[in-house]
């Protein structure tokens, strides 16, 4: 069942159930010892920082993806990401050519305020956000306007779509944590526009 979390300008759909306990302890196993997860790093107001998570960039050809100073050149997409991805599709009634996958090892791996608006991305990105793991809190805030701002709770096996001016108008963050947690599989699907 999809729930509507949208706020002003930003689309904001999730589908807390979208896989089942059993799928997704599946899919986790399955990325957590395949995926070619790197360790890389990024500059941040011109310092350079270790990433605080491990990263790795799949994609349906050979593409390339920026941000942050950092430039990730894509794995192609195995039959069964691309079965996932399908998957994604027919639910979101979006299509992608890509996806970040993202791997927080801990309390202590984190993704910090940001906005996915790279030029490549277009003018209206949409990503489709699929949790893996443990909880962990997701917010975002307006870039402007202090009173738009939300705390979603990311569940194993859910699904977040952000669509609209959700990277125009808006940031968002996955945060530390002070209590313990076990790893958690990102997977963020994006269309990636060529010669943007």
């Amino acid at each position: 069942m999809m729930i509507d979390l949208s706020l002003g300008t930003a689309k904001l759909l999730i589908w807390e159930d979208f896989l089942n306990q059993i799928d997704a302890d599946s899919w986790f196993e399955h990325f957590y010892s395949t995926v070619q997860w790197r360790s890389e790093q990024v500059k941040v107001f011109g310092k350079v920082y270790d990433q605080p998570r491990l990263t790795a960039l799949y994609a349906d050809e050979e593409r390339s993806y920026t941000y942050a100073g950092l430039t990730l050149e894509a794995f192609s997409f195995n039959e069964k990401m691309k079965q996932l991805k399908s998957d994604i599709e027919d639910v979101t009634r979006h299509r992608y050519n890509s996806c970040l996958f993202n791997l927080y090892r801990n309390e202590k791996d984190s993704n910090g305020w940001h906005a996915d608006d790279e030029p490549e991305l277009g003018s209206q990105p949409v990503i489709a956000s699929l949790s893996l793991g443990a909880t962990r809190r997701f917010h975002i805030k307006h870039k402007r306007d202090k009173t738009l701002k939300r705390t979603i709770d990311l569940t194993h096996g859910s699904l977040l779509l952000m669509a609209g001016a959700s990277q125009k108008d808006f940031k968002h963050q996955l945060p530390k944590t002070q209590s313990p947690k076990a790893p958690r599989i990102n997977l963020t699907f994006r269309y990636i526009f060529e010669g943007l």
